[in-house]
């Protein structure tokens, strides 16, 4: 059989195969916790680079292409905690190690990894330095952690060659080795060769011609930590993987698309309640097997780590409950991400925003458009915004009695940045559009993860100085021109163009939640109930979204409200429109029918459910207009704009 495409000009073909143990090394009798921190530093960076190579040969359980990204992040969680402090007690070094893992654990293979952090923590947390008896002993419970975390572990993945290399370490210390330098040079070969076999175990693997994905990222931290402990020099780039330099893979993304069974990638963290509550995993585990595919239960009774692949991430994070604390929550699209992974079109920039922006599916499906959510907190309960939370239920909350008032959070750094990491493996950049700065700390929440970030051409984060349906429309735009095939210079530049020529008008049916959430001052509520006044909630050019207008009496709102919008266009200029609405489709679609009947300019439009994100602070019911200027004519919108100087 022809050698498996991963294997090519790669290190398990090439550079990654074991150099020969250097004769005038000096025998190394154990690992102390400064030269493991040491060596697992230099590992993490290998594997760091060639991250987008391993998300390149990601086929098994799901070609989502995300392997590669999912254990980078596991590891740069490691990689921050032994860069810090000084640990020359080995055990104790493992144990933070396995600490930092579970808490930054991304995916089916980064949970994998952290139990077998924990499992090599726990089985040398007494001991100051590795020699060969006690780096055998940790390995093997290593590897015993990790198939015990999986619900169905299978032969031909990261168990595989992890036990590989345990093994391959057990049987060297039984026949007399204690040099643990050319131990973990045998091993390191015995775990390559697994590696290959990988390719037999697994249909998968086996029809895509590839290696497991999570099996290469473990041989080539291994292979940096060898390489260490050979010449003691560890890269002095500092301790940050920012500077680490991946190397860029242009090979077509292995395996096919197809329809997946389980669609979300779902995440958490369960922590006891108290020191006398510990997590049963055991029951915790029975819990969520009913529910979906691909389980991972990693940790131990103070924290667990869950990974499955499910269809409603909500029931997972509902279920969790009644085992702990539930934090860290998090859900990827696969079937998004598949897509992502094996776009077959030659698009060069990869359009990301946030869920505050509200545009159609149909788009978000037809151009690859992903969307980072944001958090939507009703009392102790956090939610992902269109992901476990959708407006229905929303609103449904909020006429339960005593239902605390809900409140809004901006997505954290590291959901953008791991999102900013797949699409850089698979896309030579990235353009992320988000809600306006001025409102929202989102912006500054991309911007953090986009400068950590090394795809190849970059991440480049907007201000779209709008929100909802105007954030929508820009969206829209940028990966309507993406599809082209531009570049990202000329994708930046026309979302900077499109942008003053983009538009967010929302008309509340209630100031309450305007008032209470900030965005219309008390007073204003008072004068405007008062005087049966409607404030409407308008974007502005220099991107703070407040008060823009006023309708008068409660009677006719939609027309008055389409009357408004309609004065706010250009004659001579054609409109693309998004009408929003908080669950009145009706009123939805009054509105957009008197808008277009009106208006003969508006040459496309859509109606839309917005998300929770704008009726968090614009209420239930509310109705919103997103309007812009036609590409076609923003020469024109702008030949306007100068003469009104």
């Amino acid at each position: 059989m022809a050698q498996p495409e991963s294997m090519r000009g790669l290190d398990l073909s090439t550079a990654t195969t074991t150099a020969p143990l250097p004769a005038a090394l000096p025998a190394l009798e154990s690992l102390d916790g400064l030269r493991l921190a040491a060596a697992l530093r230099t590992g993490i960076r290998r594997l760091l680079q060639q991250q987008e190579h391993i998300n390149k040969i990601n086929v098994f359980p799901v070609p989502d292409g995300d392997t590669g990204t999912n254990m980078a992040l596991t590891l740069h969680a490691v990689f921050q905690q032994i860069g810090r402090v000084e640990i020359p007690h080995a055990g104790q070094l493992l144990t933070r190690v396995a600490d930092a893992a579970l808490d930054g654990a991304r995916g089916n293979s980064g949970a994998i990894l952290a139990q077998f952090f924990l499992g090599l923590g726990d089985h040398a947390a007494a001991t100051p330095a590795l020699g060969a008896s006690e780096l055998a002993t940790a390995m093997e419970g290593g590897a015993r952690y990790a198939r015990d975390a999986m619900a169905e572990p299978r032969e031909g993945t990261l168990l595989t060659v992890l036990a590989a290399c345990a093994l391959a370490i057990r049987e060297q210390v039984q026949h007399g080795a204690r040099d643990v330098r050319s131990i973990l040079h045998n091993a390191l070969q015995q775990s390559e060769e697994a590696t290959r076999r990988t390719t037999e175990q697994l249909e998968h693997l086996k029809r895509a011609n590839v290696v497991d994905a999570g099996a290469l990222g473990f041989v080539e931290l291994l292979t940096g930590m060898v390489g260490y402990l050979d010449t003691g020099i560890e890269p002095d780039e500092g301790l940050s993987d920012d500077t680490t330099a991946v190397e860029h893979d242009e090979r077509t993304t292995a395996g096919e698309t197809g329809d997946l069974t389980h669609r979300w990638c779902t995440e958490c963290l369960v922590l006891a309640r108290d020191a006398h509550t510990p997590v049963d995993r055991r029951a915790l585990r029975e819990a969520l097997s009913a529910l979906g595919s691909s389980l991972v239960v990693a940790g131990h009774e103070r924290k667990v780590k869950v990974h499955v692949h499910v269809n409603e991430p909500e029931a997972v994070f509902r279920a969790m409950e009644a085992f702990g604390t539930v934090q860290g929550q998090k859900a990827d699209d696969m079937q998004r991400q598949q897509e992502s992974a094996h776009h077959a079109r030659r698009q060069q920039v990869a359009i990301a925003t946030d869920s505050a922006g509200d545009l159609p599916e149909s788009w978000m499906e037809r151009y690859d458009i992903h969307s980072v959510p944001a958090r939507v907190n009703i009392g102790t309960h956090s939610y992902l915004d269109k992901v476990t939370l959708d407006l229905a239920t929303f609103l449904r909350l909020l006429d339960e009695p005593g239902s605390p008032f809900p409140k809004s959070s901006q997505p954290p750094p590291g959901d953008f940045r791991r999102l900013f990491e797949f699409l850089g493996s698979h896309y030579q950049s990235v353009v992320s559009i988000n809600v306006t700065r001025a409102n929202s700390g989102t912006c500054g929440a991309a911007e953090v993860a986009a400068s950590r970030v090394q795809s190849r051409g970059g991440v480049q984060v907007i201000d779209s100085r709008n929100a909802s349906v105007g954030q929508g429309l820009l969206v829209m735009a940028a990966a309507e021109y993406a599809a082209t095939g531009a570049s990202v210079d000329d994708v930046v530049r026309f979302v900077e163009r499109m942008r003053p020529h983009s538009h967010t008008f929302a008309c509340p049916t209630t100031l309450e939640f305007a008032v209470r959430g900030g965005r219309i001052p008390a007073w204003a509520g008072h004068v405007a109930r008062w005087l049966r006044m409607t404030p409407l909630i308008c974007s502005t050019a220099a991107g703070p979204v407040g008060i823009g207008g006023v309708l008068f009496g409660r009677s006719g709102l939609t027309r008055q409200f389409a009357r408004w919008v309609g004065r706010r266009m250009e004659p001579g200029l054609r409109y693309r429109l998004l009408v929003g609405h908080g669950l009145v489709e009706e009123q939805g679609r009054e509105l957009l029918a008197a808008l277009t009947a009106a208006h003969p300019a508006i040459v496309d439009s859509h109606l839309i459910e917005v998300g929770t994100a704008l009726t968090v602070h614009g209420g239930p019911r509310l109705l919103a207009v997103g309007l812009q200027v036609l590409p076609e004519d923003l020469e024109k919108a702008e030949a306007i704009g100068r003469s009104r100087r």
